[in-house]
């Protein structure tokens, strides 16, 4: 007599057959050869994803093969392999591709209004200031992720976002947006904050917060920055003013300038550093009520209107109003250099993490320049061409511009540049081998440099 199968365990059956094959399954000699097929900086990629392929890279030293024949390291096969440093490899790569290499441009209408600011972290894109909405675009595909609605007539100031969350001075309020469009703001009965001109965010590993729903004023606000739990906001009376994020109070005052704070950036350290209108920089502890030490320039050169901060070299960078950026040394609280990038303002300055080679300005005449963290000399200087192509991407049902960027000599004539290949830029965003630009208009530019 023959055993009857049941409906459940066929489809238990069929559910066991048609369970996908993990990548955990694939053994390292079928790894190896899909490996070959790469080129060094792929592998580095790989490197990162899991043990189990960097043990198999490692082992197989491919690293090594592959850099041989990249750039004819030894001579004979009887040579002993070089180790591979993955990190300055990959700082390497980056510089080589964006002072040599190929220059390729998608652009798109990320909005419907004017906006001024982008945000870029791990693959994705926040954009806004100007508009009545915040948007969260995937560079990879060019869609809209999400989208985020500004509180009542409100305009917003600054933002930045983590994981978990978008942080927004918005008006007179610091409002907190969960990734799934909810939005928390500062309880009113919480301390008054002059006007705010700039925001970021100041993060400490393993903590989260979202916040009630409960409304509240930060009068005057002109700038914020933000690590998880505290937020540090400009003001307009030269003040920083330090917002616990839990208890959502003011904990401290710190008079920094004599004239309002056009820029803030803020270090793992927890010391933050601020620009002013009047020029100057000064670095503050939190644990003190008043600044560490204040940078002045060599150089009368006009107002401080964005700054950033290298951790990994302890150097400190602001560009000015008058085209001017300058490099000073926080170990030593002495300025280093200070060049004159560009003959208009630096509406922008950034750097890659753990870079500290090269940075990326831009500005009102439109041209992107990198810069030698070092020595401030202008290291290469990119443009649009002319020529204009369109494509839909189905996915994000996104039309995409197409454009090769062009670089440019030092000594060439900006204002003779056509302006339609050099668009204001007011705002850079840098990641690995790409930097991402806002220009006070309706579209983002994604900068892809590739080097082969």
């Amino acid at each position: 007599m023959g055993i009857t199968e049941t409906a459940g365990e066929s489809s238990a059956r069929k559910t066991r057959r048609r369970a996908p094959t993990s990548i955990e399954s694939l053994d390292a000699d079928i790894l190896c050869i899909i490996f070959s097929f790469l080129d060094l900086f792929d592998l580095v990629h790989c490197t990162v994803v899991c043990n189990s392929w960097l043990a198999v890279i490692k082992k197989l030293k491919l690293l090594q093969s592959s850099c041989r024949r990249m750039h004819q390291l030894g001579s004979t096969s009887l040579e002993q392999p070089r180790e591979i440093d993955v990190e300055d490899f990959a700082m390497k790569h980056h510089k080589m591709a964006l002072l040599r290499g190929r220059i390729e441009i998608e652009r798109w209408e990320a909005h419907s209004h004017r906006f001024s600011q982008c945000r870029m972290k791990k693959g994705l894109l926040l954009t806004g200031v100007g508009d009545k909405v915040m948007r969260l675009w995937s560079l990879d595909s060019s869609k809209c992720m999400e989208e985020y609605s500004l509180p009542d007539a409100a305009s917003l100031v600054d933002f930045d976002f983590d994981e978990s969350k978008i942080v927004g001075l918005v008006g007179t309020r610091i409002s907190i947006w969960r990734r799934s469009g909810q939005r928390s703001i500062f309880p009113s009965r919480e301390g008054t904050i002059p006007k705010g001109l700039c925001m970021r965010i100041w993060r400490r590993s393993g903590q989260r917060s979202i916040f009630p729903s409960r409304e509240g004023t930060i009068p005057k606000g002109l700038c914020m920055r933000y690590i998880d739990p505290e937020a540090v906001v400009g003001c307009e009376d030269g003040t920083a003013r330090i917002f616990d994020m839990y208890s959502k109070t003011c904990s401290q005052i710190i008079r920094t300038h004599g004239g309002p704070i056009t820029c803030l950036s803020l270090s793992d350290s927890q010391l933050f550093l601020s620009g002013s209108s009047l020029g100057r920089v000064t670095v503050s502890d939190p644990l003190l009520d008043q600044p560490v030490a204040t940078l002045k320039s060599t150089i009368t050169a006009g107002g401080i209107q964005t700054i950033c901060f290298n951790q990994g070299s302890n150097l400190a960078f602001s560009g000015t109003t008058a085209g001017y950026v300058s490099c000073w040394d926080l170990r030593k609280m002495r300025q280093v250099w200070e060049n004159r990038v560009s003959p208009n303002v630096v509406y922008s300055i950034q750097q890659l993490k753990n870079d500290t080679s090269v940075m990326v300005g831009g500005g009102i005449d439109g041209v992107l320049r990198f810069v030698d963290q070092k020595s401030g000399r202008v290291l290469s200087s990119c443009i649009m061409e002319d020529k204009v192509s369109t494509v839909l991407r189905r996915q994000s049902q996104v039309v995409v511009e197409k454009r090769r960027g062009k670089r440019v000599s030092q000594d060439v004539e900006i204002d003779k540049i056509e302006r339609k290949t050099r668009p204001q830029i007011s705002c850079v965003a840098m990641g690995m081998k790409k930097v991402v630009t806002a220009h006070s208009g309706k579209f983002i530019s994604v900068w892809k440099f590739n080097h082969s």
